[in-house]
């Protein structure tokens, strides 16, 4: 019967959700607390005159869902303040030109929210709301087609910057809940010893224990970071090899995992004779000591570096391999192995 419901759970997503109490009430205050200011500050600011656009329409249904990322899931990649400004105002420009270009309504509304995926997609605003936001530009009736391109203004913007503010504000009051993640993470740079070498492996119960320890919804489960670290594994042992050369102007990995991982590039030689006179500079690209500079010895810098790596479409590689075999999905990259 345990296996049953265990295999009923999986097959339906219901995840054991580890957050505490506190936690989960914080959020449903904090985005309950969001939605009356946006609703209350936008209806102030027109019935006053600050924003001159004549319509009643102050907020729209997406921010509901906008609230639930921004304080049930402050962390989240999907949370952060591009992803949420960017996603709505694009989303919502390109229903609005959905709705005056095309004449089809059903066409249309399929049109705005496909759009606006793909658009999310290419300038890396992905934000689920966009969507709801795309089809009320579409479906919103005689008070949203009123508006035309005031749309982007009010509601949207206005909408967007107010819920922004209070989630900077009530997430600010909780050391465990900044937001942007980026505050959380450069706290935790600053204060965290890192040791030097990691001996033991890590297993899918440290995950477990470190989602729970995090108390905050985390949008991926411990098996889904268990299979990451595995595929991960996999890509690692395909090169286990120092490069045989160090060259001017290229970029190496040292290979390692979390805070250890650093990118240096080589920015001069000397090409006097080795091994005690030939030296490189190297600067700092990425992950530990960032932006520092440094000097040392050719073959101290090969025994340190890894594999040569490339920057492309936002990610460190390996040089010579293809994005797409970084982004092949979980299933073919298991398949491929066996």
């Amino acid at each position: 019967m345990a296996t049953l419901i265990g295999e009923s759970r999986a097959y339906l997503g219901i995840e054991r959700n580890t957050t505490s109490h506190r936690e989960k009430l914080l959020s449903a205050l904090g985005a309950a607390l969001a939605i009356v200011v946006v609703y209350w500050a936008t209806q102030l600011s027109v019935q006053a005159g600050f924003i001159n656009v004549g319509t009643s329409f102050f907020i729209i249904a997406s921010m509901g869902a906008s609230a639930v990322l921004l304080f049930a899931v402050p962390h989240g990649a999907l949370s952060q303040p591009w992803q949420l400004v960017g996603g709505h105002l694009l989303s919502a420009l390109i229903g609005v030109l959905c709705h005056r270009w095309i004449g089809i309504e059903l066409i249309a509304a399929g049109a705005a929210v496909g759009l606006a995926v793909a658009g999310m997609y290419y300038l890396r605003c992905i934000h689920p709301p966009g969507g709801a936001t795309a089809l009320t530009a579409v479906t919103g009736g005689d008070a949203v087609y009123q508006l035309g391109f005031e749309f982007l203004l009010v509601p949207i913007l206005t909408n967007v910057l107010l819920i922004l503010m209070v989630a900077l504000a009530f997430n600010g009051l909780f050391h465990w809940r900044r937001y942007p993640v980026h505050l959380g993470r450069r706290a935790k740079l600053s204060v965290s010893p890192e040791p030097v070498t990691r001996e033991h492996e890590i297993t899918q119960e440290d995950f477990a224990a470190a989602i729970q320890e995090q108390d905050s919804f985390v949008d991926i489960t411990a098996e889904g970071l268990t299979e990451l670290l595995e595929l991960a594994k996999r890509h690692a042992e395909r090169n286990i090899t120092h490069p045989r050369s160090i060259v001017a102007g290229r970029c190496y990995s040292n290979g390692k995992l979390g805070k250890l991982w650093s990118v240096r590039q080589v920015v001069d030689e000397s090409r006097e004779p080795p091994p005690v006179r030939d030296r490189i500079i190297y600067k700092v690209l990425a992950g530990d000591g960032g932006y520092e500079t440094g000097i040392c010895l050719r073959e101290e810098f090969r025994h340190w570096a890894r594999f040569e790596v490339e920057f492309r479409n936002g990610h460190w590689i390996k040089a010579g391999e293809s994005i797409d075999d970084v982004d092949e999905p979980v299933e073919s990259r298991t398949t491929n192995a066996s």
